[in-house]
């Protein structure tokens, strides 16, 4: 069970497992948010080339999911493909979030101490998170191809066919409404899940249903400033999307050490 703080110094935290079980959730602020991501930026600058190692794994990964929808014939799933494709950064990201235990704690990095601290720690749980999220992409990418092709069936047969349509037709308006408003509402469930799950599970003794649990609980606790974080995150894949993933070269890591003063900051 979790229980809800205000926010406020800090009490020691024991690592045992039934202590983590009554994990307590604090109240922060639009402040809080501007500071985490502040000390994300700062931990970026501190540790940017393991930071961009993470980041361009990411973009490659995301340069080749959208290489093979064009090469299959699946163009029209090229925007979901990309937008969905963040899903996937809550799991991608802890690398990022080993570094910013390791900076804040003043240890020292080197690239085996951060690939193989995550994975000694807590990987069993990582990975059933990875499988969460796989999953969800997997709904996401069917659920995209289904308002698809109850919008135009085969009708289309090329990106500028798609463009004309979707941007000078009433249908076409319709289409992106939906498929966005669709889009938005899925994003935001996966968003209230892994909000905090994975740094939980990379620096506590937590399963990973007890993280999910947690994560959706620091939602409805704080509502707006998470709100807030969605936006931004949404923001920074905006720019990801017309840079054709260059930015996540810089973007990507900023957002895992902010994840992680986040969840410093919101969880007791």
């Amino acid at each position: 069970m979790a229980i809800v703080t205000s926010a406020g110094p800090q009490p020691a935290v024991a690592g045992t497992l039934d202590e983590d079980r009554g994990l307590r959730i604090r109240q922060i602020s639009i402040a809080d948010l501007v500071e985490c991501i502040e000390k994300g930026i700062k931990d970026f600058t501190r540790s940017s080339r393991y930071g961009m190692f993470f980041g361009a794994f990411y973009a490659v990964g995301g340069s080749f999911m959208l290489w093979l929808v064009f090469e299959t014939g699946y163009f029209y799933l090229a925007y979901p493909m990309v937008m969905g494709f963040a899903l996937l950064a809550p799991f991608g990201a802890a690398g990022t979030y080993e570094i910013s235990r390791r900076l804040e704690a003043g240890e020292p990095l080197s690239w085996s101490v951060v690939f193989g601290a995550v994975w000694s720690r807590k990987g069993g749980d990582l990975a059933w998170l990875g499988l969460v999220s796989l999953f969800t992409f997997m709904i996401w990418m069917d659920i995209a191809m289904f308002v698809y092709l109850i919008f135009y069936g085969a009708g289309l047969s090329s990106v500028a066919d798609i463009f004309t349509n979707v941007f000078t037709t009433v249908n076409g308006m319709i289409f992106l409404i939906v498929g966005n408003g669709v889009g938005a509402l899925i994003a935001f469930c996966v968003f209230s899940f892994t909000v905090v799950s994975p740094p939980l599970i990379v620096d506590r003794n937590v399963d990973f249903v007890t993280a999910l649990a947690t994560s959706v609980r620091v939602v409805k606790t704080n509502p707006r400033t998470m709100l807030a974080w969605a936006v931004v995150i949404g923001m920074d894949l905006a720019v990801s999307f017309v840079t054709f993933h260059v930015a996540l070269l810089v973007l990507f890591p900023i957002l895992g050490h902010t994840t992680w003063h986040l969840y410093r900051k919101l969880i007791v």
